[in-house]
């Protein structure tokens, strides 16, 4: 359990956190939101006992166990297995142990090492860490490579595997998607999900939240706000709070009326209607969503180009690839201004080789490629955030792209970015992952494309960010093309999807569910063609008789969430009741002689809630050991 009474945080004179009361409990999966630099990562510092609370307490269930992602990897010269291995210290400190005993010729201290090693599986720690890489999309012969010869990237997954190794209670993640592409957040998502302990998730990654955390904390004007349910929820939830406020709900009626008037305008015509009906998809959301983002300091359009070609692009019977040997084959794409597709595949298949060979960064390798006469593209590549001049500042940057723009007209462009005021003057050197985004992004549709070929743009953006991109890419008129890690992005601004892998382009007939499904077959497949026949066999039976189990165990489990749900939302709300007692209790008129009937009756309540509370608790616990247990027999 962890708990936090009546915290002050500081960071030098800044207050991040005033008078913050909660109460995790054993098992919560929780979301952890707010602004940049609200003090989310400065909770998490304070939660591993980095820094001390200005005021108040914090309390962590003694012998708990913390894991928490490191932000930083040393260029070791040890293999990627080892480093993850490493992340489970309890096994570190007994292999140490037993090879001391060992060379002490200890036999006593030898027997009881072997003895610990095997009541914490030991024996199958390599194979525990060699799931967790290959999961998180590490081929098998890089697992004997060193972790020095990875890029930054690949490193921070190596951390993350070793974070997932180490045996833990408590769980804190601070952005585990960012250097991951679609396939290992599929998989991470699910390891995730069976995880029994108290996790607390930091992401900008909307529906990986969703899925995984059940209790949001969100940071707003230094509170933590607690709200029951997912991050979909804490936004209908936010809204119906926020959506007294005139200023929220005139803008919300501003918006909808504009994408209201582009569905009315363009849903009967056929070049339009699929641009349309995104926007009707858009609509229904936002009826329910906007006022939660009423105070988003982002929001921009793309503004259509001038003229239009149409196809913009087109791709016949063409090899994709690298200095003349080819990656994918006979590959045939034709884009025009109604074309929004999304490109899914495995990691390494090609997609990156086929944006690049759109953007003409990679020439083709053969084959033809026609460009229409007015096609002007906008690409956002994965490296972009290199590109730009470090010396030099946001207004300086795009006024190089627009000379004879005049001064407000750039600052106001650039306020839409989050770049207001002294912002705009300064040094892009010191800029974090995602203002470089935001940047990168403006300059690149300054420029009025038609066709938009986009990389992994979420990289590095906040949610608030990403909701702008949202919406700019539904109102916006030209073709797109997408790469991305983002369900949320993927499914709310394209209306196709292709599939990269085997060496192919190809429409996929489905949503990215039935893309999920893909993935585990073609791993059940890459798997199968690793192994000996007679081990498949084998394998089978030995996986029928897993799901069976499986299932049973599902069956155990569902009432039983269902309960620890409903017991959650009891809890929740007696907490409430009980805040709003001890506020009452609090106020000095309450003592008056005139209010004693009032004061006997509050007491009277308190005693009632107390108790309320303390059964409701111990009925939770209960039934939070039965499922972890019926869990992790599973």
């Amino acid at each position: 359990m962890i708990q936090l009474q009546s915290v002050n945080l500081y960071r030098g004179n800044k207050c991040l956190l005033s008078d913050a009361t909660f109460t995790a409990y054993p098992g919560w999966h929780i979301a952890l939101v707010g602004h940049n630099g609200c003090g989310k990562s400065s909770l998490f510092a304070l939660l591993l006992g980095e820094t001390g609370p200005d005021a108040g307490t914090v309390n962590i269930a003694n012998g708990s166990r913390i894991a928490h992602m490191a932000q930083e990897v040393e260029a070791l010269d040890r293999s990627a297995l080892d480093y993850v291995i490493d992340g489970d210290r309890p096994l570190r400190t007994l292999q140490d142990r037993l090879q001391q005993a060992e060379l002490n010729n200890d036999a006593h201290t030898i027997a009881q090492c072997h003895q610990q090693l095997d009541d914490i599986d030991a024996y199958s720690a390599e194979s525990r860490a060699a799931k967790l890489l290959t999961g998180l999309g590490f081929q098998q012969h890089q697992l004997k490579a060193t972790v020095q010869s990875f890029s930054g990237g690949w490193r921070m997954r190596l951390n993350l595997a070793q974070t997932l190794m180490c045996p833990s209670d408590i769980l804190l993640l601070d952005e585990p998607t960012n250097h991951l592409d679609l396939d290992a957040i599929l998989w991470l998502e699910d390891w995730l999900k069976a995880y029994p302990g108290t996790l607390i998730l930091i992401s900008h990654d909307r529906e990986f939240i969703d899925e995984i955390t059940q209790h949001v904390l969100h940071i707003e004007h230094q509170q933590l706000n607690y709200y029951s349910g997912n991050y979909s929820s804490f936004e209908i939830q936010r809204s119906a709070r926020m959506a007294n406020q005139q200023s929220a709900f005139e803008k919300q009626q501003r918006e909808i009326a504009h994408l209201q008037q582009f569905i009315t305008r363009f849903k009967a015509k056929a070049t339009k209607a699929k641009q349309a009906q995104s926007r009707v998809k858009a609509l229904e959301r936002m009826e329910k969503i906007a006022p939660a983002h009423v105070d988003s300091p982002f929001h921009f359009t793309i503004p259509a180009a001038a003229k239009m070609s149409d196809p913009l692009l087109d791709i016949k019977s063409a090899e994709l690839g690298y200095n003349g040997k080819p990656v994918l084959q006979q590959v045939s794409l034709q884009l025009g201004p109604a074309n929004r597709i999304g490109l899914i595949g495995p990691n390494g298949a090609g997609k990156s080789t086929l944006i690049k060979t759109l953007a003409a960064t990679l020439e083709l390798v053969s084959g033809e490629k026609q460009l229409g006469e007015h096609t002007r593209i906008g690409y956002f590549a994965q490296h972009q955030l290199d590109q730009l001049d470090s010396n030099t500042t946001p207004f300086l940057s795009l006024q190089r792209q627009a000379p004879t723009t005049d001064e407000l007209t750039l600052r106001k462009y650039l306020g839409s970015f989050g770049f207001h005021g002294d912002a705009v003057h300064d040094t892009i050197a010191r800029f974090s992952g995602g203002e470089k985004a935001r940047l990168a992004l403006a300059l690149i549709i300054w420029h009025k494309p038609n066709l938009l070929l986009l990389d992994e743009p979420t990289n590095h953006l906040d949610l608030e960010m990403r909701l702008a991109l949202t919406l700019a890419l539904q109102e916006y008129e030209g073709g797109l093309v997408l790469v991305s890690h983002d369900r949320h992005l993927l499914r709310s601004t394209t209306d196709e999807l292709f599939l990269v892998a085997h060496n192919k382009v190809e429409p996929f007939n489905g949503d990215l569910e039935d893309y999920a499904q893909w993935l585990v077959d073609y791993r059940q497949a890459q798997q199968s063609s690793n192994d000996s026949p007679g081990q498949n066999r084998e394998d089978k039976r030995d996986k029928k008789a897993e799901r069976q189990k499986a299932a049973e165990i599902r069956n155990q489990l569902r009432p039983l969430k269902n309960r620890i749900q409903k017991l959650e939302q009891s809890l929740a709300q007696l907490e409430a009741d009980k805040k709003q007692i001890e506020t009452r209790l609090s106020a000095e008129d309450i003592y008056d002689a005139a209010n004693k009937e009032q004061l006997t009756e509050l007491l009277q309540r308190q005693g009632a809630v107390a108790a309320q509370l303390e059964a409701t608790e111990m009925a939770w616990l209960e039934a939070s050991e039965t499922l972890q247990t019926l869990q992790q027999s599973q």
